[in-house]
């Protein structure tokens, strides 16, 4: 049975608090899981969480600050001390090499499995799989940082009225959908399309097109949200976003479900993050991001 949720393994931004970890985020999707910015800490998080490494296929890492990275050296050591049989591809700027080699050889292991390395150069494709195509958007932080976007292939729903209106039913329906055409009833005639699930991952970053890029049309975004609205002026300082800008962007965008995480130390009440993004008029599903909480994406429209 095919699976498609968001695990939250930490949300803090910066600094790990009492109840908040380093970031860390894996996508379940369908057969795979593409883990993202595993900050300190996520090995553990893991366990909590019931991840396993075998279920890690990508490893996506948005820039290298420590809240966004620093839990590397563990993910991939473990990775091969459990001798995962699958090849791991990781993602990661490529002006930040040097951090990633350091991390991935922080210390001495026996390496057992193959780590593939495609780091992001320019904005664009990095995979296109059968269930999925994933893409790198330039966002806007002082050192440099991209966000993520998986995009499912558009397909067709079947329609039993149409079918049944010409007489296709039981075996002629896999014939039509296999050739196209059967006996001269074409397959857009008793199907429509069926538009592909869209996630975007989008951290540390400040307004920019690549925030907008990312989000249009999804029907899930995470999205960092580090500061509230009265705070507005230390996010342009240090190149993030606040709950209501967040929320603006993914409300401009038609996303679904908005999922808000990377909270500054400073905030004591969470809900508070809730409450401005519903003041400026996002009115989808939304979470305010917890550790180990599950999301799944939304049912199909």
């Amino acid at each position: 049975m095919s699976v498609r949720e968001l695990v939250v393994l930490g949300t803090a931004s910066q600094v790990p608090t009492r109840h908040r970890n380093h970031n860390g985020y894996l996508l379940r999707w369908d057969g795979e899981g593409i883990l993202f910015d595993p900050g300190e800490g996520t090995q553990r998080q893991m366990l909590r969480a019931g991840v396993a490494a075998h279920d890690l296929n990508r490893i996506c890492v948005t820039h290298f600050h420590g809240d966004h990275s620093l839990g590397l050296a563990g993910v991939i050591q473990r990775i091969n001390l459990d001798q995962v049989p699958h090849e791991v591809t990781a993602h990661y700027p490529r002006s930040g090499k040097r951090f990633f080699d350091r991390l991935r050889y922080a210390t001495a292991y026996r390496e057992t499995v193959p780590l593939t390395e495609v780091p992001v150069a320019a904005d664009g494709v990095l995979a296109a799989t059968p269930g999925y195509t994933l893409d790198a958007r330039r966002l806007s932080h002082p050192v440099e940082s991209y966000g993520y976007r998986l995009t499912e292939p558009d397909g067709r729903r079947m329609l039993p009225e149409r079918l049944a209106a010409h007489g296709i039913h039981g075996p002629d329906v896999g014939r039509l959908q296999r050739d196209g055409v059967l006996d001269g009833v074409r397959l857009e005639d008793v199907s429509e399309v069926r538009r592909g699930q869209r996630f975007a991952f989008v951290m540390d970053t400040g307004l920019c097109d690549g925030v907008h890029e990312l989000a249009d049309g999804c029907d899930m975004l995470v999205i960092e949200s580090t500061f509230l609205d009265e705070d507005t002026g230390l996010a342009l300082e240090h190149g993030h976003l606040t709950a209501g800008q967040a929320a603006r962007a993914a409300r401009d965008a038609g996303v679904r479900h908005l999922v808000l995480t990377h909270f500054s130390q400073r905030y004591s009440d969470p809900e508070e993050f809730q409450r401005q993004a519903r003041a400026a008029g996002f009115d989808g599903e939304l979470t305010v991001a917890r550790d180990l909480l599950r999301v799944p994406l939304p049912k199909r429209r």
